[in-house]
């Protein structure tokens, strides 16, 4: 379906004055989200096993001191995000970092997510200097329940004493994907992780690397925090150094980037990584593996530039994806950063059949 560009939210200013005007923009899409996520859980349809929402609330309010303890200026920031749109913070935290949630609720209770609702999530790549022109790429589809398609926002943001950054997003969340004035940018793809915690969850983990100057300073960002759940991170700076990190609560393997390419999607490659994993159900794994092999073909040899990536996300026989029962799930959005140029491309809606746009860095 042919879907306008991408909606931006441009904020400036303190921790909470950026969340106080990203919760009240969008304060009726947040609070539809918040109770979604919350009923999947209650219903045990993402954990396996039900809980009260007396439970889940208490459950996300025992993570707000991890969340604190890890950048005390984001958590301003989601507290005012939660303010503005009239929920918890607790709601905040779930909505958010949703799939972290998930991992530390089905620690709690034991139970197993039921194959329809697993969700895919990301076909990513690091491309290498080399390979493109002498500056390099981060690339990546963004894949969920094709409910979540309506909620993405680009927003781009202007901390008072923080780098600006652009911030592939949804509503009510801290960012997902994104890039800062320093050339510093950030990916991901979803794993699903045993190991799950009462920890920070990985949009504020996202943020928090957008902090940071180098690549190097992001990983260490990622390598310190007291993760909620698994993800798997892809880190690049303007020199071209990158990083591919399938970080669980209990273990973070690191693939540095080299001469080739470095695709990634939503399970587990690194031994240390398969040990943590969850169980997945064959056809999903399958998918997985299916896209992970069709992104390292499409980018087999040759140089890599924004059009061959465009094309990549829009690869109709693995990585765009449309929904299909059981799993409904699509690719809801796009973004392509080039962090020596500071370029950042952005699509909203499956990239098969939707623009692409250059993302400026004020809104003039």
């Amino acid at each position: 379906m042919k879907r306008p560009a991408i909606r931006i939210l441009d904020a400036k200013g303190s921790s909470e004055e950026i969340g106080q005007l990203h919760g009240t923009q969008y304060a009726e899409e947040i609070q539809k989200y918040a109770e979604d996520r919350i009923q999947l859980v209650a219903a045990g349809s993402w954990s396996g096993a039900p809980m009260t929402k007396t439970d889940i609330h208490d459950l996300a309010g025992s993570m707000i001191p991890a969340h604190r303890e890890f950048n005390e200026e984001l958590f301003a920031e989601l507290t005012a995000i939660a303010h503005g749109a009239q929920i918890s913070v607790e709601e905040a935290i779930i909505v958010g970092g949703f799939t972290d949630f998930v991992d530390a609720v089905r620690a709690e209770t034991g139970g197993r997510i039921p194959s329809e609702l697993q969700e895919d999530d990301c076909t990513a790549v690091l491309v290498p200097n080399n390979r493109a022109g002498g500056s390099g790429f981060l690339a990546q589809t963004w894949d969920m329940h094709d409910t979540a398609t309506d909620h993405v926002v680009l927003l781009r943001l202007q901390p008072t004493n923080k780098p600006a950054a652009i911030i592939f997003s949804t509503t009510g969340c801290l960012g997902q994907i994104g890039m800062n004035e320093h050339g510093v940018a950030v990916g991901i793809n979803n794993l699903t992780g045993d190991d799950g915690k009462r920890g920070v969850t990985w949009t504020s983990v996202v943020r928090g690397m957008l902090h940071e100057e180098t690549a190097d300073a992001a990983l260490q960002v990622l390598l310190q925090a007291d993760l909620a759940g698994a993800h798997n991170y892809l880190i690049m700076d303007k020199n071209g150094n990158g990083f591919n990190v399938e970080a669980m609560p209990s273990i973070r393997p690191i693939q540095e980037l080299s001469d080739e390419p470095i695709v990634h999607t939503n399970h587990a490659v690194a031994p240390s990584a398969k040990a943590v994993q969850a169980a997945r159900p064959e056809d999903l794994l399958m998918n997985s593996i299916r896209r992970l092999d069709r992104g390292i073909e499409l980018l087999d040899k040759g140089d890599v530039d924004t059009q061959r990536l465009i094309e990549l996300t829009q690869d109709q026989e693995a990585i765009c994806r449309r929904p299909e029962q059981p799993h409904l799930i699509e690719s809801s959005g796009a973004a392509i950063m080039r962090p020596a140029t500071k370029e950042f491309w952005a699509c909203w809606g499956q990239p098969s059949e939707n623009d692409y746009k250059l993302i400026g860095w004020d809104n003039d």
